[in-house]
């Protein structure tokens, strides 16, 4: 049995009381650590907090090697971790597949994501969203545009676009360096993205939520990971006067 568990948005206590008796009558418990991170805990709280040893999974263990994960799914009960909730990644679709394909029988215990908290924070209307993107770290010889023009089209529709911030190797994009990339590829496409709203720390006790101007923005410390951004569409009354109540937008 391989039992897919959403753990929330921060810290070990966002995880649901079924997703925590899960995890403890687990025989195996893996953990995948790329596509977020729960930056309220460290793998060895979570292991004290499940009275489990917990298994640290990277990309390569999930999408090119699974075959342990399964092997241990086959034999007894195996639960997956991730931060979030399990399916919001394609990546966690495809390990469902492969089991199904194997015949393991699969569950999903879902949890609290950035994708429903957003809304929360910001005040923007869920059903206002058109189709998210994500901003990498620039490589050598490689600088994508895509999600400028995701960007794009969804303001077009007068829709707002969810930017995911990029975790490379312990290292996450900050708010700044999201939007400073953006205002980069805008340049170059001669487009304008006239407001940002900034996103740090969902889930916590504090979380900081601005919005306002790249130049505004740019300048602002939003303080430790992790950092998401949001470019709004066009704004109903709601929720303009909910980003001047919130997020300090002028």
């Amino acid at each position: 049995m391989l039992t897919f568990i959403g753990l929330g948005l921060y810290d070990k206590n966002d995880i649901s009381e079924k997703g925590l008796s899960f995890i403890r009558s687990a025989d195996h418990v893996f953990l995948e650590g790329y596509t977020s991170r729960l930056m309220g805990t460290t793998r060895e709280e979570l292991e004290a907090f499940y009275q489990k040893p917990v298994r640290l999974l990277m990309r390569a263990d999930v999408e090119q090697h699974p075959g342990e994960l399964l092997d241990c799914a086959a034999r007894g009960n195996t639960v997956f971790l991730c931060a979030g909730d399990p399916m919001v990644s394609t990546t966690h679709a495809d390990l469902r597949i492969r089991a199904a394909d194997r015949g393991i029988p699969t569950a999903i215990i879902h949890g609290s994501s950035v994708v429903s908290a957003v809304c929360g924070l910001s005040g923007l209307q869920n059903y206002r969203f058109g189709k998210s993107c994500s901003v990498p770290f620039p490589q050598a010889h490689w600088s994508p545009t895509s999600p400028l023009d995701v960007i794009a089209e969804n303001r077009a529709l007068r829709l707002h676009t969810l930017v995911y911030l990029d975790i490379q190797d312990g290292r996450y994009m900050t708010a700044n360096e999201g939007i400073g990339l953006l205002e980069g590829m805008a340049r170059k496409k001669q487009v304008t993205i006239p407001l940002y709203i900034g996103i740090a720390r969902a889930g916590s006790d504090a979380p900081v939520v601005r919005a306002g101007t790249a130049d505004a923005l740019c300048s602002m410390d939003f303080g430790p990971p992790l950092h998401v951004l949001v470019v709004p569409g066009e704004l109903h009354d709601m929720e303009r006067q909910y980003l001047e109540r919130f997020a300090g937008l002028c």
